[in-house]
């Protein structure tokens, strides 16, 4: 039996990880979760789901490996340190103007990637770094996307899913307010609304106040089934996009920070009718840029990306995959960390 720790920070965090909890638990390993911010909220959990509350008791608790979909975690914590990732590399930048999905923090062992687009990038970092392994395994937050059945009905009206990033230098959510409520308003179409927790909390709030019978926003730690039921999406620039273009369907984006082919996008709301109907049409160019595209950044559709990362930690713990050098102490990064969870013994 191995010992695993579930270290997250964001309530998405738990569709992300439950795919990979169900089959360590199946095989009779151990899992415990810590919730590293506020945010988390406590009633997500599952009644046969624990959790550690402190620092201390992770190191009481000895993990064997410890798994956050994020982008940082404690180096000084014990264990093998796994990055799964909390969503698709959307072409962010840092204030650097570097892409934020690619950031080497020194702080993982192990980078479980999602596919060739982004495995190929990691591993020319790996050959550069040499402190940290990667293997490709899919992206396990999308297994059920692939093994459930959707849930919606056919021959209904066309379903909508709108989402936004919670970057205020790149969310339209607010300059897409006005037309989002308008289209709910005078077109038979169902929306189903859902932004970042992050996101202002009055722009959420300019959402909940439109809803109706053609609008519902919807407060969820799993966003699956509303991307199993929306026909099309529409958003900006947030990974999100690439988690529904997986499924082979159309997105809709306003003001793309790098707008793609296999996007339809557009620079100002009020073109937002015309292009949701382009995109429901599933125009022959447009769909065949989204197989392409879903050949290069995830072509597992077979729901098995969580024993994929089990096996890749597995293989780690065989000692198949040896290291050339020692992560960096990062000792700044540490600090903070150690400041945030009140934890000050050095162990040695």
């Amino acid at each position: 039996m191995k010992k695993f720790l579930f270290y997250i920070s964001q309530n998405y965090s738990f569709a992300m990880l439950r795919p990979i909890q169900e089959i360590l638990l199946s095989r009779g390993d151990q899992v415990f979760w810590f919730f590293e911010r506020d945010n988390v909220t406590h009633s997500y959990l599952k009644e046969e789901e624990y959790l550690l509350d402190t620092a201390l008791d992770i190191f009481n608790y000895q993990p064997d490996a410890i798994l956050a979909p994020g982008n940082s975690i404690p180096s000084f914590l014990p264990g093998l340190k796994v990055a799964i990732f909390h969503g698709f590399d959307a072409g962010k930048l840092d204030r650097k103007g570097n892409n934020d999905h690619f950031k080497i923090r020194g702080c993982f062992d192990l980078y479980c990637t999602q596919g060739p687009s982004t495995t190929t990038k990691f591993k020319e970092l790996q050959a550069v770094y040499q402190y940290f392994n990667v293997i490709e395994t899919g992206w396990p937050a999308l297994d059920k996307l692939f093994t459930n059945k959707p849930i919606k009905a056919k021959n209904t009206r066309p379903t909508i899913f709108f989402g936004s990033t919670f970057s205020k230098r790149l969310t339209q959510a607010q300059n897409n307010f006005e037309q989002v409520k308008y289209l709910s308003e005078t077109m038979d179409w169902q929306w189903l609304v859902s932004l970042h927790p992050k996101s202002a909390p009055d722009v959420i709030e300019m959402y909940r106040s439109i809803q109706s019978d053609n609008l519902r926003y919807i407060d969820t730690d799993d966003m699956l089934p509303i991307l199993q039921d929306a026909d099309i999406m529409v958003g900006d620039t947030s990974s999100a996009l690439t988690m529904f273009i997986v499924q082979n369907k159309p997105v809709v984006t306003v003001n793309n920070i790098d707008p793609k082919p296999y996007m339809l996008n557009i620079t100002s709301a009020d073109k937002l009718k015309s292009a949701i109907e382009n995109a429901l049409s599933q125009p022959p160019k447009l769909m065949h840029e989204i197989a392409s595209y879903i050949s290069q950044t995830h072509p597992y559709a077979d729901g098995l990306s969580a024993e994929r990362v089990v096996t890749a930690i597995d293989e780690v713990f065989a000692g198949q995959l040896p290291l050339k050098a020692k992560k960096p102490v990062n000792f700044l990064r540490n600090l903070k960390f150690r400041k945030y969870l009140n934890y000050w013994k050095f162990n040695l």
